[in-house]
């Protein structure tokens, strides 16, 4: 662990390893690994790339915090925020493009998950993004031993989804909002593997 503190300091060294790693697509959104298993395994899903980087900041004696981001007809985004003179910043792992790091330059927790509107999108086009819970800090699972246990972390991921939300989107407003077009959601598709080798590499 201490090599792990060394390497993963800042928040942008956490975000480019988590960058340089292979998303986990196995069963996707099955496996909810430890932060010492997905260093093991070198690959990551949303949570799973949240908590490992939750546990990195932690290492260097910063809140290990994370945040869920909900959806309609999509997946919901986990992501770990971070606070830098007074302002929130977030790491996070994504098949898409445009969900993973935010700069600390957001001054409240709403600011920060509506940076996330316009690139959280599924396969048809659709802008899904409609709320987000409050951060969790992770020290209350160390009775888990979450960091270092290679039993499956599925306690957090419950207690994400029974926490209250705030509602970013009114669902009148959601229903009127119009599909992405062609060009925004080739750029948020990159990195997804629907986009195979060619697109990956333009």
């Amino acid at each position: 662990m201490a090599t792990f503190r060394r390497r993963l300091n800042t928040p942008a060294r956490i975000q480019r390893f988590l960058d340089d790693i292979a998303y986990n697509t196995e069963a996707d959104g099955e496996t909810f690994r430890s932060p010492r298993l997905v260093l093991r395994d070198r690959t990551a899903n949303c949570i799973e790339g949240a908590v490992l980087a939750a546990a990195a900041l932690r290492l260097n004696r910063e809140p290990p915090l994370i945040m869920d981001l909900t959806a309609v007809h999509d997946e919901d985004h986990v992501i770990a925020v971070f606070k830098r003179g007074g302002l929130w910043g977030a790491i996070a792992s994504s098949k898409f493009t445009g969900l993973r790091y935010r700069e600390p330059v957001y001054r409240t927790l709403r600011e920060l998950a509506m940076s996330y509107f316009e690139d959280y999108f599924n396969l048809a086009g659709e802008r899904t993004l409609r709320g987000h819970g409050r951060p969790v800090n992770l020290s209350r699972f160390d009775r888990i031993h979450w960091m270092t246990t290679e039993v499956p972390l599925w306690p957090i991921a419950e207690h994400l989804e029974r926490i209250p939300h705030v509602v970013l989107v009114p669902p009148g407003i959601g229903r009127r909002l119009n599909p992405l077009d062609r060009r925004q959601r080739a750029a948020g598709l990159l990195q997804h593997p629907t986009a195979g080798p060619g697109r990956r590499e333009r």
